[in-house]
């Protein structure tokens, strides 16, 4: 039976993999709160970029990464990221944000220095919080465990499909290579590596669209909190 005192539900996965989609359509379904891990460290790039700070100063970076005061605001189609009230969603979503996120998320010390924030999430009403280390590390005490994938085509398919959608045109066969790349790089890293949470529930969305996998979820979740 869950503890329903302290609500947390775990979304990892690969790059691309839908679960920040998943994660968000969750978390309105069920009234939570919401955590985009992701976009912490792409908000972090952003400050630092703004305060012409070096991907390489990690003592800095650490700093800024400690005083983060992000939001995160769900409205009817989409998730609004507020940083010191503002909003940020369009500026850390571009791709110069995104190759500085990735950076420095590699060192321990801005993911240390991250975590505190990431816990500080935790609420009486729920939270639903997605990345490549919620379950592993972050919250390990998490009640319910999801970790989503499908393969490389299908996912380069989907994000090439959402590029497409904002009028940015990009080679389908890049974006496999960079995902390949990329989960190559999360699997294998020293600090974090991507993979599924003990006793997570592992669902494979290759064959699913976007409603087919929340509903599969949605049942295991009602499952395992009213076994």
């Amino acid at each position: 039976m869950i503890n329903k005192e302290k609500k947390i539900i775990t979304i990892d996965g690969p790059t691309c993999s839908g679960k920040g989609t998943i994660s968000r359509l969750l978390a309105k379904r069920l009234g939570w709160s919401l955590l985009d891990s992701g976009a912490l460290y792409r908000a972090l790039a952003f400050l630092a970029k703004s305060n012409k700070i070096s991907p390489d100063d990690i003592d800095r970076l650490s700093l800024k990464a400690k005083e983060l005061q992000i939001k995160f605001v769900l409205d009817t189609d989409n998730e609004c990221i507020l940083l010191d009230n503002n909003d940020v969603t369009n500026e850390i979503r571009q791709q110069d944000c995104g190759i500085f996120a990735s950076k420095i998320s590699q060192y321990k010390e801005v993911r240390d220095a991250l975590y505190s924030v990431q816990r500080s999430f935790i609420c009486s009403q729920g939270l639903v919080a997605d990345g490549r280390d919620m379950g592993t590390i972050v919250f390990p005490e998490a009640q319910i465990k999801i970790f989503l994938e499908a393969n490389t085509e299908v996912r380069a398919a989907r994000r090439h499909k959402q590029l497409k959608e904002k009028g940015i045109n990009v080679s389908l066969p890049d974006l496999s290579r960079e995902i390949s790349e990329r989960d190559f790089s999360d699997i294998n890293r020293k600090i974090s590596p991507l993979r599924p949470a003990e006793g997570a529930y592992c669902l494979d969305s290759t064959k699913l669209n976007i409603d087919q996998t929340l509903e599969e979820i949605i049942s295991f979740i009602n499952n395992e909190f009213y076994r």
